[in-house]
């Protein structure tokens, strides 16, 4: 498992707050230190991504998601959050675990309107 840059950042970021989009809950847990929402405890189920993204404009700093089209779909660089892409065999705990320590690493560098992806 390897931690990809679609762009280079060294900037450090200390207290992320963070987005997640289409994860399991218990993610959240496992990513500690930083301050987790889901889609489906927010009451947003249901919306599509691209509502999703409107809606998380300036309330959150990154997004973590496994939909592998989003950089397809959207403008990830009018984006006001970065975007940590997990790419994993399924959403289910033992095989996100794993990547855990990837997606934090991928949180302290991710900017604004860049993608990095984690995962195979």
């Amino acid at each position: 498992m390897e931690l990809y840059d679609q762009a280079q950042n060294t900037q450090e970021v200390e207290a992320v707050k963070l987005f997640k989009l289409f994860c399991v809950g218990s993610l959240a847990v496992e990513l500690a230190g930083h301050q987790v929402d889901t889609v489906i405890g927010l009451g947003w189920a249901g919306v599509t991504n691209g509502e999703l993204l409107r809606r998380a404009q300036g309330r959150y700093d990154a997004l973590v998601t496994m939909d592998r089209n989003i950089q397809y779909q959207q403008n990830l660089a009018a984006f006001s959050s970065g975007i940590v892409l997990v790419r994993a065999a399924s959403n289910r705990m033992f095989h996100l675990r794993p990547l855990v320590p990837l997606i934090l690493e991928a949180l302290k560098t991710v900017a604004p309107g860049q993608l990095r992806q984690v995962g195979v």
